[in-house]
């Protein structure tokens, strides 16, 4: 709005300079693009993302199957390990065992998974994803994960995008800027000498 104000104000202005109408053009133009062209890019990369992520969701979705694993001991960490405080920290909440689970062939697998700590005690019942062939494998993405992701990508590019269009309309005016001091320096020169004097311009 204070764009197209300012392009209006030196429509008829008898002050304007070629630099001044530039320059409101200029801002004009980045404001209609901030309105139009960053929520057009922001909704086409979100767009495109959940498409993509959507995809890997379903796939993963076939790819992995859902079982029953029972812990059958627990593994104990090398005394002589040393990691970081993260790992140490990972190590409080999760740990190794040796478990049993049936494979979607229906054979009996064995091996060693990582789990929640709490249900590390032999015996106990853990949920566990399997690849077709029987093999552990990571949870499928969720849906809903997948369109959180999407929505990050999408405000990402949006975001860069108006970061974008605001350096080049800065970069615009301080390059008319510097063109408007190159001329009022041409004209100080030309008229600067005879400043004050009598007769001046007769």
């Amino acid at each position: 709005m204070r764009a197209a104000i300012g392009l209006w104000r030196w429509r008829h202005n008898p002050l304007r300079r070629t630099t001044d109408l530039v320059e409101a053009w200029v801002a004009f133009v980045a404001a209609v693009l901030l309105c139009v062209l960053v929520p057009l890019t922001g909704w086409a990369a979100g767009s495109s993302a959940d498409d993509s992520l959507q995809r890997a969701v379903r796939v993963q979705q076939e790819q992995r199957v859902p079982t029953t694993a029972r812990v059958v001991r627990a593994v104990e960490p090398p005394a002589s390990r040393s990691g970081t405080a993260e790992d140490a920290g990972d190590e409080r909440l999760r740990r190794q065992v040796v478990a049993r689970w049936t494979a979607p062939d229906g054979s009996p697998r064995t091996g060693t998974v990582t789990t929640a700590r709490r249900t590390s005690a032999p015996g106990t019942a853990f949920a566990l994803w399997t690849d077709r062939d029987g093999r552990p494998a990571p949870a499928p993405m969720q849906a809903g994960t997948a369109r959180a992701h999407a929505a990050v990508a999408g405000l990402t590019a949006a975001l860069l995008t108006g970061v974008l269009v605001e350096i080049v309309r800065r970069l615009a005016v301080r390059r008319l800027v510097l063109l408007r001091y190159a001329r009022l320096d041409r004209a100080w020169a030309a008229t600067g000498p005879d400043w004050g004097r009598t007769g001046t311009g007769s």
